[in-house]
């Protein structure tokens, strides 16, 4: 890997963008079992949406991760599944909760400390983050 490894239009950032979408890497993982209806999705993820699902579906489609599969004879007609490219992401995606599982208190410790000490300006978000 170059120096310029993570500028801005560069592959890793393309990856570290997909699995920043909080519902991606959810859906994904959701999908590691094999193919699932909508109303499966919903109910195995649970606080998504039917439009959040769906948007989310549409953008893993288009990134050549799910592929969507019309059947005629279901009730619902449709069902998702992982392609080939798709499973090349359930180890990083593995490998993130269990760093979550992990370090998460200490995520969650030090947020706490921050809310409660001094008053300061927000966290960086991804627009100003270049300033931060």
């Amino acid at each position: 890997m170059t120096t310029d490894a993570f500028l801005a239009d560069c592959r890793a950032c393309l990856s570290f963008d997909l699995l920043s979408n909080t519902w991606n890497a959810v859906v994904l993982w959701a999908l590691r079992d094999g193919p699932r209806r909508p109303v499966e999705l919903r109910e195995r993820i649970g606080g998504i949406s039917s439009k959040v699902l769906t948007e989310t579906l549409r953008r893993l489609q288009f990134n050549g991760l799910v592929d969507r599969q019309a059947h005629p004879d279901m009730p619902s007609g449709v069902e998702y599944q992982l392609t080939t490219l798709g499973r090349t992401l359930l180890a990083p995606i593995d490998a993130v909760g269990a760093w979550a599982f992990e370090h998460g208190d200490e995520v969650m410790a030090a947020q706490e400390a921050a809310c409660t000490s001094a008053p300061q300006s927000p966290p960086p978000t991804r627009q100003n983050r270049s300033t931060a």
